[in-house]
């Protein structure tokens, strides 16, 4: 295990350079998005519309912010990880078309996301879920936020950084998947275990 301090834009270069178990921390800008900002993405790449964010080089953070606005400048209070495999349907393409090169989320993503990984170079890093105050801390400000009609859960803060993390490299650029070889693990443990019983 390796600890990286990574300042955005991310080049394809530094994310080769990472490994599954690997540590990072990401200093710069970050852009959350949940299930409707993935699928709105999607319609955009696909109709050739802009995207109100670049992500060449960035980091979509599955998060939906817990916010509050004084006067008009927004903070966040909380910005805990969202269950990153409802993303998996969208995750492949969004990495393929925008080059997004660190997703951050929790509980892992399935073989198209990581196969995406391994051909343009992303990985799929995990952030400790509820620990929604620890990661607020490392947010410097918010830059702006898009889609707002969305709802703020779902809506797209770019948010300033520093030290966010500890990220774990969970998906890396190589074809690993540790999410992946956990449960593949504990199936085989399991099978044996009742083979031993008789069971099987």
């Amino acid at each position: 295990m390796t600890v990286f301090r990574i300042q955005t834009p991310v080049n394809e270069e530094d994310i080769r350079r990472l490994k599954a178990g690997d540590i990072l921390y990401v200093t710069g800008l970050i852009v959350t998005a949940r299930d409707a900002a993935h699928r709105r993405i999607i319609e955009y790449l696909k109709s050739g519309k802009p995207l109100p964010v670049d992500l060449k080089g960035g980091v979509i953070y599955h998060c939906g912010p817990v916010v509050k606005k004084t006067n008009s400048k927004w903070e966040v209070v909380a910005a805990g990880p969202t269950t990153s495999t409802r993303m998996e349907l969208y995750e492949a393409e969004v990495i393929e078309k925008t080059s997004v090169r660190i997703i951050i989320g929790k509980g892992g993503m399935g073989s198209k996301t990581a196969e995406a990984c391994r051909k343009y170079g992303a990985v799929y890093t995990t952030f400790t879920g509820g620990a929604g105050a620890l990661a607020a801390n490392a947010i410097e400000e918010v830059v702006t936020v898009e889609w707002l009609d969305l709802g703020i859960p779902e809506a797209l803060w770019v948010l300033k950084v520093r030290d966010f993390g500890p990220l774990l490299v969970a998906i890396d650029s190589h074809g690993r998947n540790l999410i992946q070889e956990v449960i593949e693990n504990a199936m085989k443990k399991r099978n044996d275990i009742l083979m031993k019983l008789g069971v099987m």
